[in-house]
């Protein structure tokens, strides 16, 4: 999250600029979603830790309020591939997707866990 934010304090404003206006769409819908990717993320990390910390159960950890969510939007390939957006922003986006990911499984995997 940090490095996302340094590169859209940073980076971003200069490289957004330079886009032409198909581009520049791409360029906002990608955006959008690395944020959605990493909020989700976040927040289902933050959830995990509650329970650790005995702050909520297991249970409520489970329930549609704590569970990653968005996942239509977070894994969409509409633009992600398009090679006219910058760089910084393709590889932020490949590897908050992969984070996505792997998060997504280990929620899946807690629905699978009989212990929990």
């Amino acid at each position: 999250t940090v490095e996302a934010r340094d590169y859209f304090s940073h980076a971003a404003p200069a490289e957004s600029r330079q886009l032409g206006p198909a581009t520049g769409l791409d360029y906002c819908r990608e955006s959008s979603r690395l944020t959605t990717q990493l909020t989700q993320v976040m927040a289902w990390l933050l959830a995990q830790r509650a329970v650790h910390n005995g702050e909520i159960t297991l249970a409520q950890a489970r329930s549609e309020g704590y569970r990653l969510s968005a996942a239509d939007r977070c894994l969409a390939v509409a633009g992600a591939t398009n090679v006219d957006l910058p760089p910084g922003l393709g590889s932020l986006l490949r590897r908050s997707t992969r984070l996505f990911r792997r998060v997504a499984q280990l929620d899946s995997m807690m629905d699978r866990d009989p212990l929990h």
